[in-house]
């Protein structure tokens, strides 16, 4: 008996044993396989990057080499310069850095790509290179001389010594060894190097967009925590009693708010809460404005259309005290709508001052308001005039567009700068568009697609 089992079971139990064998080196062969992937395309990625450092630097020097007047080859070597450093930021993007420390490499890179690229798409023939853009170029050949040779450096150790980057996402991962990897040891340095350089003037339209929002930039008072608190309270329409928390955020920095948490969930108007969920709020430290609103309440099925959620979202802005708002765009996302108000100032729109809010489609309660944009850029501006008549500036537009409407709009160039447009929505080729007419050059500054016109 125990022989034919054996003769049954024998066979058996090799199969299983053999198909085990099998089964676990083709899990070996696939988890080998993605490795190799994975570190191919990280040594792809790093030999691209060094190559692309060393083009721009070459690219800045052939700018730099043409006569001062050589406009042309100026905006085509800077288009060059935007194009380069556009692909070597996204080269580092795809390397294991995350936890390693070399965001003052990537934010130089990300200032020479918007240097370039907003010193190029103007008129150079009107407005040339001025001096100090001709130092910035000086400089930045200089400086990307210098990485593309601590990179290049690093290449070769790379390739003469075989490293992997899988070793390099195992080290930082593991806080084991971070210290003796050649690779790591060299992109420290040249961020060290980097984050050494002086400081250069890269122009109002650049250094705009790397200028943090602080609490200098405000009008008004510095609050107190218990103002903060009766501030949320009028705004959620609690009262004085309510259970509202109030913490600082960077305290002592020039970057402090207050946040604002109400335990309980939703206002009914009344002082009550009708669930478990957490209403919060920032205010800035300077005057106590109201930066950030967030309801996270689950949200029941649609009950109202879109034009009713931006009616109640109308309202709610007219009665916390943001009077005299135009929606601009509206979008719905799942069962909210997510409308975008810009203020309006002698008739013109003015999209510097934005504020977005979201309603619930269930109720028409509006469950969150952003209004940073609102707060920090909220002031009476000296409108210029419109060089040029609302006729004229249609006519640079495409004879196919059925205009919708029309109106003055005070928007952000590319070069960062208020400019006076006339805003045309409208359709072409069965799709919404809204296009900005320069009011005093009559030439276009920018398009955006409008997909709630179809």
């Amino acid at each position: 008996m125990y022989k034919r089992l054996s003769a049954i079971m024998f066979p058996l139990v090799t199969l299983l044993c053999l198909g085990s064998i099998y089964w676990g080196y083709q899990e070996h062969q696939e988890k080998n396989s993605i490795l190799i992937k994975a570190e191919n395309q990280y040594q792809r990625a790093f030999h691209d990057l060094s190559y692309h450092v060393q083009q721009v630097h070459k690219q800045l020097g052939n700018t730099l080499a043409v006569n001062a007047k050589s406009q042309a080859y100026h905006r085509k070597g800077l288009i060059n310069v935007w194009r380069l450093t556009s692909q070597a930021q996204n080269e580092v993007n795809q390397l294991p850095l995350t936890l390693l420390p070399f965001n003052t490499t990537e934010e130089f890179l990300s200032r020479i790509s918007n240097f370039a690229y907003k010193t190029a798409v103007r008129d150079l023939s009107k407005n040339p290179l001025t001096d100090d853009e001709f130092k910035t170029l000086k400089a930045l050949y200089q400086r990307s001389d210098e990485i593309s040779n601590n990179l290049q450096s690093m290449q070769e150790k790379v390739l003469s010594n075989h490293l992997r980057w899988m070793d390099v996402e195992v080290a930082l991962a593991s806080e084991k060894s971070v210290n003796d990897n050649t690779i790591i040891d060299g992109f420290k340095t040249v961020d060290k190097k980097v984050g050494e350089y002086p400081e250069l003037n890269w122009g109002p339209s650049v250094a705009s967009m790397y200028q943090k929002r602080t609490v200098k930039m405000l009008g008004g008072n510095l609050v107190t925590p218990e103002e903060i608190k009766k501030k949320a309270a009028d705004f959620l329409g609690l009262d004085s009693s309510a259970d509202i928390r109030v913490v600082e955020n960077g305290q002592g920095t020039e970057y402090a708010s207050f946040s604002a948490t109400v335990g309980g969930g939703e206002s009914t108007g009344k002082g009550k809460k009708a669930n478990g969920d957490k209403i919060e709020l920032d205010f800035t430290q300077k005057g106590g404005l109201l930066i950030w609103y967030m309801n996270p309440r689950d949200i029941a099925n649609k009950t109202i259309d879109l034009k009713q959620a931006r009616q109640k979202a109308d309202e709610f802005l007219n009665k916390r005290g943001y009077k005299g708002m135009k929606p601009a765009s509206y979008d719905e996302v799942g069962n909210e709508g997510v409308f975008t108000f810009v203020a309006v100032q002698d008739g013109v729109l003015i999209y510097p001052e934005k504020i977005t809010v979201k309603v619930a489609l269930d109720n028409g309660e509006v469950v969150a308001l952003q209004a940073s944009d609102y707060v920090y850029e909220h002031h009476a501006r000296k409108l210029p005039k419109a060089k040029i008549t609302k006729d004229a500036a249609r006519k640079a537009l495409n004879p196919d567009m059925k205009v919708r409407s029309q109106s003055l709009a005070l928007i952000l160039n590319e070069m960062n700068e208020e400019t006076l447009c006339y805003e045309f929505t409208g359709m072409i080729n069965k799709e919404g568009y809204k296009i900005y007419i320069n009011a005093e050059t009559g030439v276009e500054e920018s398009i955006e697609e409008m997909p709630e016109l179809k």
